[in-house]
C-alpha cells in the first residue's frame, strides 16, 4: 500500500466575495518530493499556498497535513505542525534588522520566554547563508533583492519546517538570482530531506528543479505529469506554459 500522502488536497474551492479563486483543487505531495505549482497569472497558485496555511480559508473542501485535518486551525498552529512559508513579496520587516527577522521566524516556538535552543536555530541559519551572519545587525531594508530572497528563506527554516511552501520566489529577481534561489530550495529538499512546494511563473527554472508539477488556470488543475514529462508537452508548453519557457 503506498504510504499517505505529506499534504492532501481534496476539492479546494476558495472564493474572494463573488470570485472563485479556486474550483475543485486535487493534489498530494509526499514526503521527501520537490512539487512545482505553475501557470500564469491569476491561475490560483498563491490562493492555494494562502489556503494550505491557512490566511485564506476555503468554502469547500479539505486540506490534511501529515493525515491531520487542517479546517479551522490557525496559522501559528499549522507551523508547529511543520509548515513553513516563504510568502510572495518576501514580507520582511525592513526596519528590523537580519536577527531579529529571523527570530521572528520561530515566532510559533516562542512565548514570554526566548528559548535557549534558538541560539543554535540562528547558528545553523548562519552557517548555511554565511553573509546572513556577516550582516545579522544591518536592517533588512538595506538589503538587495537577491539578499533578502535569502533572508526570506532563513526566516521560513527558523520554524524547522518539514512541507516549505514557496510563493513567486523567483519575483523580481534577475536570472542569476532566481537560479541561486531555486538552486538553495533544492539542495534543502535534497540534502536535509525538507518536502518542498514551488508556486512560480517560471516554469522551466521550476520543472528542471521538481519532480513532479501541476499547471493551474483559472483555478483548476489542467495538467498534471512528472517534471519531465511536463517539459516536453508541446500543448502544454504552447497553451500554457509557451511564453514563460521561453523566457
Amino acid at each position: 500500500m503506498a504510504p499517505e500522502p505529506m499534504l492532501e488536497v481534496r476539492g479546494l474551492h476558495v472564493a474572494y466575495g463573488n470570485i472563485q479563486s479556486l474550483k475543485g483543487i486535487d493534489l498530494d505531495v509526499r514526503e521527501g518530493e520537490f512539487v512545482a505549482i505553475l501557470g500564469p497569472n491569476g491561475a490560483g497558485k498563491s490562493t492555494l499556498i494562502k489556503a494550505v496555511t491557512g490566511v485564506l480559508a476555503p468554502s469547500r473542501g479539505s486540506i490534511r497535513f501529515r493525515g491531520r485535518d487542517l479546517a479551522g486551525m490557525a496559522p501559528a498552529e499549522r507551523i508547529r505542525l511543520g509548515i513553513g512559508i516563504i510568502p510572495e513579496g518576501r514580507q520582511l520587516f525592513p526596519d528590523m534588522t537580519v536577527r531579529e527577522n529571523l527570530i521572528l521566524g520561530a515566532y510559533a516556538e516562542l512565548g514570554a520566554r526566548i528559548p535557549a535552543a534558538l541560539a543554535a536555530s540562528l547558528d545553523r541559519i548562519y552557517a548555511m547563508f554565511p553573509r546572513l551572519g556577516e550582516r545579522q545587525r544591518q536592517l533588512a531594508g538595506t538589503f538587495s533583492g537577491g539578499e533578502a530572497q535569502m533572508l526570506a528563506v532563513g526566516r521560513a527554516l527558523m520554524s524547522r519546517p518539514r512541507l516549505l511552501l514557496c510563493d513567486e520566489p523567483s519575483l523580481g529577481l534577475a536570472p542569476g538570482l532566481v537560479r541561486s534561489v531555486l538552486a538553495t530550495l533544492e539542495r534543502l529538499q535534497r540534502e536535509q530531506g525538507v518536502t518542498v512546494v514551488l508556486a512560480d511563473q517560471n516554469a522551466l527554472a521550476a520543472l528542471r528543479m521538481a519532480h513532479r508539477g501541476y499547471v493551474l488556470d483559472t483555478g483548476q488543475v489542467v495538467a498534471t505529469g512528472t517534471a519531465a514529462a511536463l517539459q516536453t508537452d508541446a500543448r502544454l508548453r504552447s497553451a500554457y506554459l509557451g511564453s514563460i519557457v521561453a523566457t
